[in-house]
């Protein structure tokens, strides 16, 4: 779908119309109408465009109160496509999938560093090319393409401003695709794109506030607030990983000392088991970490546990300044979950100002690895069924 069509396909009654029915679906004309505020005639006429359109589709007749049974609609989750990119720091993975989230293609290709804007461009188009490669049949009902980049990323122009795993500055990513596809494309930070992804398809429910917490080489997050991200007055909202929680603490890669990110990331938490672990080999990685914890191994169960205390204290201040209704955790440091997970929430319970504080759920991603991906998927969903005000 070219980016003219995609622009048709936006206003502001038929968002809301159209969030309306994906969070509330099945649903009947009339009922949209009362829980939107809008005219009938309104909620009928583009309703009858949405149909036309193939994003909506009628089901079987609802329950009658009265009168005629009311015909209910429900959005058509296999009308359109979008190609969802993971851009780094290690790989480029990008998938395709429905409205709803459910995935129908995937492919991936290593980074090898070092590497030039220009390749790295290349690389992303060569990716997608691929993808759709075995796409020649939907084509056409692809409405765009979402790209999760690691980094500070200037969100309206889609530019990647700093890829610090990368080393590069200044990536046109979005004219760059935009260019070569002729598909609109959105860029955001990849933990905010997970934490986006997290609030439309994580299973959570209605949840006023959620932050969306992605620890693994790095560590960042993403708020988000009534459905829709929050970017900060200069676009470095959810930088959550250089909170200093120790003055005194390790050097991290922005140079400053004490960072959340020196404590809890994958790479610290293999530097501090070196350093404990006098058996430690100098080869040790996170996994081989995670396995020894498993099997029984003392030492290393106390380097994940403290951790979960560290990552506590992080989480506690987050409470205590933004005090969401739910904090999601992902990455890859959450696959020892077993271990971190109950020191987190014993951490937030001790530290906790109120008792109400302590209510804020925290969680693992029912999402996986797919967390990311899922949320350069819902960059494009967002513009489509939230009402553009």
């Amino acid at each position: 779908m070219q980016r003219g069509t995609f622009e048709l396909m936006k206003s502001v009654n038929k968002s809301i119309i159209l969030n309306k029915i994906r969070t509330s679906a099945p649903i009947s004309r009339a009922q949209i109408a009362k829980e939107t505020k809008l005219t009938p005639p309104t909620v009928s006429s583009i309703v009858k465009e949405l149909i036309e359109q193939e994003i909506v589709r009628e089901s079987s007749l609802g329950e009658s109160k009265g009168g005629r049974k009311p015909t209910m609609l429900l959005i058509n989750s296999d009308a359109f496509y979008v190609i969802g990119v993971d851009a780094g720091p290690e790989n480029v993975a990008c998938v395709l999938a429905d409205l709803s989230g459910k995935i129908y293609e995937r492919n991936s290709s290593r980074l090898e560093l070092p590497i030039t804007n220009e390749q790295f461009i290349e690389i992303l188009k060569g990716n997608i090319h691929k993808l759709l490669q075995s796409l020649t049949t939907i084509k056409d009902k692809i409405i765009g393409i979402g790209v999760a980049m690691h980094g500070v990323v200037d969100v309206e122009e889609g530019t990647s401003l700093i890829a610090p795993n990368l080393n590069l500055r200044n990536i046109p990513i979005k004219a760059e695709l935009e260019q070569e596809f002729n598909l609109v494309v959105n860029v955001e930070n990849d933990a905010r794109a997970m934490a986006l992804g997290e609030s439309w398809f994580g299973g959570h429910g209605e949840v006023d506030s959620m932050v969306a917490v992605n620890i693994g080489r790095g560590v960042g997050s993403g708020v988000v607030v009534n459905g829709k991200l929050y970017h900060g007055a200069q676009d470095i909202a959810g930088e959550f990983g250089h909170m200093t929680v120790d003055i005194n603490g390790p050097e991290c890669s922005c140079g400053n000392r004490g960072c959340l990110q020196a404590f809890v990331s994958g790479s610290a938490i293999v530097k501090k088991a070196k350093t404990n672990i006098q058996s430690a080999p100098d080869s040790l990685t996170g996994e081989e970490i995670y396995k020894s914890a498993h099997a029984g191994d003392g030492a290393y169960i106390e380097i994940l546990e403290y951790t979960g205390q560290i990552i506590g204290i992080g989480l506690t201040n987050l409470i205590h300044l933004i005090n969401p209704e739910k904090i999601v955790l992902g990455g890859g440091v959450m696959k020892s979950e077993k271990f971190i997970l109950p020191f987190i929430k014993q951490t937030i319970d001790q530290m906790a100002l109120t008792p109400e504080a302590k209510l804020t759920e925290v969680t693992v991603t029912s999402l996986g690895d797919d967390a990311t991906l899922l949320g350069a998927v819902s960059l494009l969903l967002v513009e489509l069924f939230d009402p553009v005000i």
